[in-house]
């Protein structure tokens, strides 16, 4: 292994929250219903990683391929309400199973099902974020699936890879992890061409990757193309992607060493570069802050998160997560970021410490108005 990819290897070690994502070949044993004690040994390794201090949220499908087995069902159904029937018988077994496996450990677990629309609609984009990172805060691992007994083909996300890139995106993670039935990616088909060459490491927007991509199983929606474009759609916020086998002894835990497993696809920033990169790229903002001269100075200098009490004035109609400007008396631009509160309850929590904000709100969704993490200073 090269100097190069011994240190980007390092960058995956070294990240603290991945979302894993689990595929319907590997969870069903091919087909053949949920393979427990391959389901228990993935469980125990996120564990170990959970107790190394590793942030996770668990990706999974299977639900549909479980769904198909119970009911006896010798290939995927082509109508989507009997898809979506296989899923809600599936969804019981699915579940169950994880939850009963994580217990054994002493780690709880919450189900969380998505549609596309909980991602496009703003107010719910947020809803799912504050959800995910509250059970994170907890030490819970969510257990994520779209919500397929409600999808229709018009806002289905097509395959759990892409939800997993989208997770990612939602609760900025450091890593994607997709564990499949292959090694990871290769430069041909390896099942058409026995001299296919495993790539170790790649970019992530290399356009040439979705050339080298194959189609998807007969339980699954996936293939390998649909996890080149899960990648590239993760790269966009900084996140790095692991296609690897999930059947490798203690593939999750060896991937946290540091060891070259699967193919590594690599985003062109990393998280933190990326996203206020997106910031800085705002020209329009929804509204403003005006801030007093220590809090400006908070945020030059001592690069902290911007709050309540250091606002003087609030102007426009902002909602919740959309970008302001924040600006001196003078009103020079100091900093751009994504609020967290829309601009009525940010004016009647201007000024105040922020262990007042739930007695004048009646909540408190965040102790900041602006997350340091969230914001780009100009």
């Amino acid at each position: 292994m090269s100097a190069s990819a011994a240190s980007q290897r390092i960058r995956l070690q070294q990240a603290r929250r991945w979302v894993v994502k689990i595929g319907s070949a590997l969870l069903t044993d091919d087909g053949r219903g949920l393979d427990q004690q391959a389901m228990a040994g993935w469980v125990a390794q996120m564990v170990a990683l959970k107790r190394r201090g590793i942030e996770l949220i668990l990706v999974s499908s299977g639900a549909v391929a479980e769904g198909m087995v119970r009911m006896g069902l010798g290939s995927r159904p082509d109508s989507v309400p009997a898809l979506q029937a296989c899923a809600a018988i599936g969804q019981m077994g699915l579940v169950q199973a994880y939850e009963s496996h994580f217990r054994e450990h002493g780690v709880r677990t919450a189900q969380v099902l998505l549609t596309h629309d909980d991602l496009a609609d703003r107010q719910r984009y947020l809803n799912a974020r504050s959800t995910l990172r509250a059970l994170m805060d907890w030490g819970v691992i969510a257990v994520i699936n779209e919500n397929d007994t409600v999808a229709t083909d018009e806002i289905r996300f097509g395959d759990n890879d892409t939800l997993g890139a989208l997770v990612a995106n939602l609760v900025e993670a450091e890593a994607l992890i997709i564990l499949t039935d292959q090694e990871g990616m290769f430069d041909r088909d390896p099942r058409q061409d026995p001299d296919a060459v495993l790539l170790p490491e790649v970019q992530a927007l290399d356009d040439r990757l979705l050339a080298m991509a194959g189609g998807g199983g007969k339980f699954g929606r996936g293939g390998m193309v649909t996890k080149v474009r899960a990648a590239r759609l993760a790269a966009r916020s900084g996140c790095a992607t692991v296609i690897a086998s999930g059947r490798g002894e203690r593939i999750l835990e060896r991937l946290a060493d540091g060891e070259t497993l699967g193919t590594l696809l690599l985003p062109e920033q990393d998280r933190l570069a990326a996203r206020k990169q997106w910031l800085a790229g705002h020209l329009q903002h929804a509204g403003r802050l005006v801030l007093d001269a220590g809090a400006v100075r908070a945020l030059r200098e001592g690069r902290r998160s911007l709050l309540p009490v250091g606002v003087r004035q609030v102007e426009g109609s902002f909602r919740r997560g959309e970008v302001v400007a924040c600006v001196d008396e003078a009103g020079v631009q100091v900093a751009v970021g994504l609020v967290n509160y829309g601009a009525d309850e940010a004016a009647r929590i201007a000024g105040q410490p922020s262990e007042r904000i739930e007695a004048l709100l009646g909540y408190a969704d965040a102790p900041e108005l602006i997350h340091r993490d969230n914001m780009v200073l100009v």
